[in-house]
């Protein structure tokens, strides 16, 4: 700030300079004419004199042409050029036909007021139209909702953050110092020390929907960006006071992702996407986390039209078992997925079953009611496809690693359906 505070001062010197240097220029040459008149008075005496003298006789022609000559030369070093009048032959005759009146000085008290009238009206332009706030010290700025610092910070900038906290050492009573400080860290990638700025925060403001979101969201990244736990508490927090805070929403999604709460997910994703800004960045995140577990993005998911004329409540059931070659490769305690999907639906699924390997073999029974997501029934399906699948990590999503049955076709009513997660 203070290069910009040298490069605006130099400025004012030099529009001041250009303006205000024929003012002080003619003041200044206004001290001389007086002198110059006085000195012109004699030097026209003298030659008034040596004319008489030569028309007299007392001289010759030689000697008035060189008394002449020397008074030239006298008005040339002794007079200041404003003293003569343009247009003049000669020195001489400047000093012979008396000099126009001087020029008007311009007081300087006039140029000192115009100095002050350029420098104050200079100043108030910035203040109505620039950024004054930028010319405070650092720790002493206002925090703007949502700002941090440059995430590529300078050491300057490592700094001033470092002397905006020593300030809110000194006065941690200040929920805008609080913020910008929280902020700052954060986007500085320092988000232990983040978090622990947003732990004072909301002390001062309890009730905060955005500040409860932006806290959870430091604070999972220093739990590996994992969201279970106090940020998910805190998330709980900020949607009771905001239900419609779109990044609460997104947050509470990727919560209920990670706990494979795939119906919980998609209802705040689609809460997200209803209550963000058309096309912003949450959006546009809240569609691709949609489109990615296979959830509508609007509405129930379309139906067949006998679909929709069902009534009650559908069931598919069956069996799965585990080929004894994979037993070695299992534990007891993975988790077992038994997931009913429609042919023609969306690419969630609409019924889901959660056990584990010790429960091999095991019957099983899906319905509208373990439905993912809320409206969207097996019922109002005629083509379903059934499958089991053993997932080490617990996680609803396929990933690397599972072992699947081979889907099976199936419609609402089925009761005989056999799945065996056999060696691929």
């Amino acid at each position: 700030m203070s290069g910009f505070v040298f490069a605006a001062a130099a400025m004012c010197a030099a529009v001041l300079w250009l303006v205000l240097r024929p003012l002080l220029s003619r003041a200044g040459a206004a001290a001389a004419p007086q002198a110059d008149q006085l000195n012109l008075a004699v030097l026209r005496d003298q030659l008034r004199e040596l004319e008489a003298d030569r028309e007299q006789g007392s001289i010759d022609a030689e000697a008035y042409a060189g008394a002449r000559r020397e008074l030239e030369q006298r008005v040339a070093e002794d007079v200041h050029p404003a003293a003569f009048s343009t247009g003049a032959p000669s020195p001489a005759a400047k000093a012979i036909t008396p000099a126009g009146a001087p020029l008007s000085p311009a007081p300087r008290w006039q140029a000192a007021l115009l100095a002050l009238l350029l420098i104050g009206g200079a100043a108030g332009l910035y203040a109505s139209l620039g950024t004054p706030q930028a010319l405070r010290a650092p720790d002493v700025a206002p925090a703007a909702a949502g700002q941090g610092l440059d995430p590529h910070t300078s050491n300057e900038a490592e700094a001033m953050v470092a002397r905006l906290a020593e300030r809110m050492a000194r006065e941690p009573q200040d929920p805008n110092g609080w913020a910008l400080l929280a902020r700052s860290y954060s986007a500085m990638g320092r988000f232990v020390a983040a978090s622990g700025a947003y732990a004072r925060l909301i002390t001062l403001i309890p009730d905060d929907a955005q500040i409860l979101a932006d806290y959870a969201d430091v604070l999972a990244m220093t739990q590996n960006q994992k969201l279970h736990g106090e940020p998910e508490r805190l998330l709980a927090r900020a949607l009771a006071a905001d239900p419609k805070n779109v990044k609460a929403l997104i947050l509470s999604g990727d919560a209920a992702f990670e706990r494979s709460d795939l119906a919980a997910a998609a209802v705040h994703w689609q809460a997200a996407l209803a209550n963000a800004t058309p096309n912003s960045e949450f959006a546009q995140m809240a569609r691709d986390n949609l489109a990615h577990i296979g959830a509508p993005t609007g509405g129930a998911a379309a139906a067949t039209p006998s679909a929709l004329a069902a009534t009650g409540t559908a069931t598919v059931s069956g069996s799965v078992e585990l080929d004894p070659a994979l037993r070695a490769r299992v534990s007891d305690t993975d988790t077992v997925f038994v997931v009913a999907k429609g042919v023609d639906g969306p690419r969630f699924p609409l019924a889901v079953l959660r056990k584990q390997v010790r429960d091999l073999p095991l019957q099983f029974t899906l319905d509208d009611t373990m439905g993912m997501m809320p409206g969207v029934k097996m019922s109002q399906f005629d083509k379903l496809v059934v499958a089991a699948r053993i997932s080490k990590s617990g996680n609803a999503i396929a990933a690397p690693g599972d072992l699947e049955s081979t889907p099976v076709p199936a419609k609402p009513g089925d009761t005989r359906i056999q799945l065996r997660i056999n060696p691929k």
